[in-house]
């Protein structure tokens, strides 16, 4: 949906779910089965009771029934994925209330109090896809989305949300989302202008450190100088690990010393996803070492990236994982009924 004229454009939208809702409404009671008296509950909770233009803005943000009004948008994406101040003035203004957009300077009201939170989360547009932070100074293509965590709390059920918003809240709680939401939109400064070592750096410092804890970098390849260095073979020795010639060679290599064993990361931009052959022969060197077992993971920069190649080839082995650096908060295991 275009900039210019965008409040035309979601007036005649407006004018059009009117006519074809057959209630008199424009927008439904609930999107994702939250209404906005969810929202205000939730939202009272937390002390911001009486901001209508926060559960407002809530409410759009939720939205995953209209279709993306970001004319770049990846495919399938929806005005939940990703809207900017402009779209979240016009929903709330012009789609649910059938008045003049919000105000922009209001959002310290409908967007900060949340975002300080890390409810809201920053993107931005990027190539097809969206990415952490506002990392292009006053870009049209920055925008919001409601972060996973606080989602849950507000789709949880009658009884259960109660607590969830309490551990939500915890200052701790605060402290740790608003890091992790930090150092992903400082990586995704390189997804503007990156390449592969700058995708390995993400898996470790990004991923690695948040989803496996309990392991240790002991090998990096990184395509630069000599392939294995004195330094990485000091940490296998360590490890009780040796790469030969033959053994296929990770782009991370991390070992997990309270149960011996051991994971892989491949870090994609052209190719090298974690396939059949690639576990296979790292099993090999695994059951060589005398490890207790080897588990992977392919990364990739964006959901597009991932979806290219995917698409093209399919090749990513079952039993695996997948992590997109564009959307660091979760993971995905790769299985199959055959």
């Amino acid at each position: 949906m275009a900039k210019g004229g965008l409040n035309v454009k979601v007036a005649r939208l407006r004018e059009e779910r009117l006519a074809a809702s057959g209630n008199g409404k424009a927008v439904p009671d609930a999107y994702q089965g939250v209404t906005k008296d969810k929202i205000a509950r939730v939202l009272r909770g937390i002390d911001f009771a009486g901001n209508t233009d926060l559960v407002d803005g809530v409410f759009a943000l939720l939205d995953d029934e209209t279709t993306s009004w970001f004319p770049t948008a990846p495919a399938g994406a929806t005005f939940a994925d990703g809207a900017s101040t402009a779209h979240l003035a016009s929903h709330v203004g012009v789609l649910q209330r059938g008045e003049f957009k919000l105000d922009r300077e209001g959002r310290d009201f409908w967007i900060k109090p949340l975002r300080e939170l890390g409810g809201i989360e920053a993107i931005l547009l990027n190539d097809g896809a969206f990415i952490p932070g506002h990392v292009k100074a006053k870009s049209p293509n920055s925008a919001y989305r409601l972060s996973e965590d606080l989602k849950a709390v507000l789709k949880a059920p009658e009884g259960e949300w109660q607590g969830l918003l309490t551990a939500w809240a915890d200052a701790d709680a605060v402290r740790t989302r608003r890091a992790f939401q930090a150092e992903a939109a400082e990586a995704s400064k390189l997804l503007v202008d990156t390449g592969h070592s700058g995708l390995i750096e993400a898996s470790i410092h990004q991923y690695a450190e948040r989803f496996l804890p309990s392991y240790k970098v002991v090998y990096v390849d990184d395509g630069d100088g000599d392939r294995i260095t004195d330094e990485d073979r000091a940490a296998l020795a360590a490890a009780g690990l040796t790469l030969e010639l033959g053994d296929a060679m990770p782009d991370v290599l991390l070992w997990c010393r309270q149960t011996d064993k051991l994971w892989v990361i491949e870090a994609v931009t052209s190719d090298g996803e974690v396939d059949l052959h690639k576990v296979e022969a790292l099993q090999r060197m695994a059951k060589r070492c005398g490890k207790a077992g080897v588990d992977f993971t392919t990364t990739y920069l964006t959901w597009k990236d991932a979806a290219a190649r995917q698409g093209k080839h399919g090749n990513i082995a079952v039993g695996t994982y997948i992590w997109i650096q564009a959307d660091p908060s979760k993971h995905f295991k790769v299985e199959s009924f055959a």
